[in-house]
């Protein structure tokens, strides 16, 4: 029969966009560095408020580490190494590491 056409489907492959890998920040806990400035560079550098800056300070103090904030790679060691020389700065061994998150 004339005029009579099957349409197939057509699949569109949209490019599959990676997300970049998010990174976290992680506070060491130290026997030096007053809770009081590990605090105020909580604040200072990642923005965080007086209580959230305590609660983080408090977390790495009990339990050796604790996770400031996950963000991507590039922000996560632009914003330790930030907080590792204003610590320096002050004569503190405060400590900021970054690994990938799981």
């Amino acid at each position: 029969m004339p005029g009579n056409t099957t349409l197939k489907p057509t699949t569109v492959t949209k490019p599959k966009v990676e997300r970049p890998k998010l990174y976290k920040v992680l506070l060491v806990n130290d026997d030096y560095t007053p809770r009081e400035f590990v605090t105020m560079v909580l604040k200072a550098v990642f923005r965080m408020s007086e209580e959230a800056g305590n609660r983080v300070m408090l977390t790495a103090h009990q339990m050796g580490l604790a996770v400031v904030v996950v963000c991507t790679r590039d922000i996560a060691e632009t914003k330790a190494k930030e907080a590792i020389d204003l610590a320096k700065e002050a004569g503190f061994p405060l400590m900021f590491t970054t690994e990938p998150e799981e």
